[in-house]
């Protein structure tokens, strides 16, 4: 069975241009999305997923109209192959159903990876270059070195528990603890 999906762009976009290219390419049915890209549920995808069976081919106007991202798009039809299901792109003339359209998407794969291994680079390059110009990561402390102090000496009166003190201070037990180890307190 081929099968299409066909999803708008932007709220405002007509998907009249892929539904009749869909239909001309012998679309037995069309699955149509009314949500743009940039949310994450995707019901009609979700169902067009469901539907296809093994032997079947899922077809789109355009790669961009299938997934958000080069990585997204890379996850979806490796998930098709696994199952048996073939994938076009009319306006790309990708065909997986072919061995030079697994060829380039094979390329599209090793591009999908490499990017993700640049980022990471640059992204771990970022964070030392920061740590060498003295810059902490991470999230700021919910207690500061003052209120630890201020927090250990009042939880030295035997009358205050230390669910009264996490009160005071607006923080979780859990994070008063930890912040009170961290910093030597035992109490």
């Amino acid at each position: 069975m081929i099968i299409g999906y066909a999803r708008v762009s932007t709220q405002d976009q007509n998907t009249a241009l892929q539904l009749d290219a869909l239909n001309a390419s012998g679309c037995e049915q069309i699955f149509h999305e009314h949500i743009t890209g940039k949310h994450r549920e995707r019901p009609e995808l979700l169902q067009c997923m469901r539907t296809l069976r093994s032997g079947d081919v899922l077809v789109v106007w355009k790669l961009d109209r299938l997934a958000r991202s080069l990585k997204d798009l890379v996850e979806i039809i490796d998930e098709l192959q696994k199952r048996g299901i073939g994938f076009k792109s009319l306006t790309e003339s990708i065909d997986t159903t072919n061995s030079t359209g697994k060829l380039i998407f094979h390329i599209f794969g090793a591009l999908a990876e490499f990017e993700h291994s640049l980022i990471v680079e640059r992204t771990k390059a970022g964070l030392a270059a920061a740590r060498a110009r003295g810059k902490k990561g991470g999230r700021k402390p919910a207690l500061s070195d003052s209120d630890i102090k201020k927090a250990a000496a009042m939880l030295s009166d035997p009358m205050i528990t230390k669910a009264e003190v996490s009160k005071h201070f607006k923080v979780s037990r859990t994070t008063l603890n930890a912040a009170l180890n961290r910093n030597g307190f035992k109490i």
